[in-house]
């Protein structure tokens, strides 16, 4: 079932999951530990992370240096695969831009289709660390919103080469959205026009970056309202574990930390898990309270301190 089917027949609030692929080397039971833990909690999809990939230089023989490329963590449409057809889980699969091609990107989405899989979340993605050389006769797609056109085009039954009765692809497509703005955006006001290009392009809900402070959502929403933004924006949540994470999530994800939790975390260092999920919880409560469609929690690879959360709320 689609994202925004699963929303529009819910009576209850909805919980969600994000994952990422384990490294390349590492097994993939380690994902399907992971679904096993959530699964007795019912969630409504599991989204899973793509990477693209990226660069690092070796040295050969007379001290002269090679580029090779890998990509760290593959296996984002398999791992949606095993999990749908074998749990019985909707899936999400990450699109990117970045790092791939259309003609990459349409083949992606075909596999997805033949597995059954028709929720996809369309984003640029990082920047890789490499120039990727792209032949004459292939393009590739630059913002978030020209993947969204390309994916609509698909639902038109439109390809890249023109074909004849192609069957359209049945796919809800989310986006990403950013409570306090996107780094690269001038200004909120100006990342929520961008937000609603993405819309206007086809896109069927939005799912926020990971935030702690629930008023900046809630501002975030009825500036979205204001921007003529109806869509479903749904809450994505992340429980901190560790107080080394006061410095790497504000570096990787360009969010802040409000004082009140910086404040509890400096005075009680040994009790951050417990800091964390009490937090956490209180973002729940307050946003259940304000009728969130949906509570989507980053898990990235780590179930324990989530599971305590939705423990405590008792949905």
């Amino acid at each position: 079932m689609k994202v925004i089917e699963h929303l529009d027949k819910a009576k209850n609030p909805l919980i969600s999951f994000e994952i990422i692929p384990p490294p390349r080397g590492k097994s993939v039971q380690d994902i399907v530990d992971i679904v096993k833990a959530v699964g007795p909690y019912n969630p409504s999809w599991i989204a899973v992370t793509s990477h693209s990939s990226s660069a690092y230089y070796n040295e050969v023989e007379n001290g002269l240096l090679k580029r090779r490329t890998y990509k760290k963590r593959p296996g984002t449409i398999g791992i949606c695969g095993i999990i749908q057809n074998r749990f019985k889980i909707d899936t999400i699969a990450h699109i990117l831009c970045s790092g791939f091609t259309k003609e990459e990107t349409e083949d992606a989405l075909i596999e997805l289709n033949f597995l059954g899989i028709d929720n996809v979340l369309a984003l640029r993605g990082d920047t890789p660390n490499y120039e990727k050389s792209v032949s004459k006769d292939r393009s590739v797609n630059i913002h978030a919103s020209d993947l969204v056109q390309q994916i609509s085009n698909l639902k038109n039954g439109i390809y890249m080469d023109e074909l004849v009765d192609a069957t359209p692809l049945d796919i809800c497509v989310g986006v990403a959205g950013y409570p306090e703005k996107h780094f690269e955006a001038p200004s909120l006001k100006e990342d929520i026009k961008f937000l609603k290009k993405k819309l206007d392009a086809g896109a069927d809900y939005v799912t926020t970056q990971m935030f702690f402070d629930n008023s900046k959502y809630l501002s975030f929403i009825k500036k979205c309202q204001d921007g003529g933004i109806s869509a479903p924006i749904i809450p994505g949540l992340k429980v901190l574990k560790d107080a080394k994470q006061l410095q790497t999530i504000p570096s990787n994800f360009h969010i802040d930390f409000p004082d009140a939790l910086v404040e509890e975390v400096t005075a009680n260092p040994q009790h951050v898990e417990d800091i964390g999920v009490e937090w956490c919880v209180k973002q729940c409560q307050e946003l259940l309270e304000k009728n969130v469609p949906t509570l989507h929690f980053y898990i990235m690879n780590d179930t324990q301190q989530v599971l305590k959360v939705i423990g405590k709320l008792r949905l």
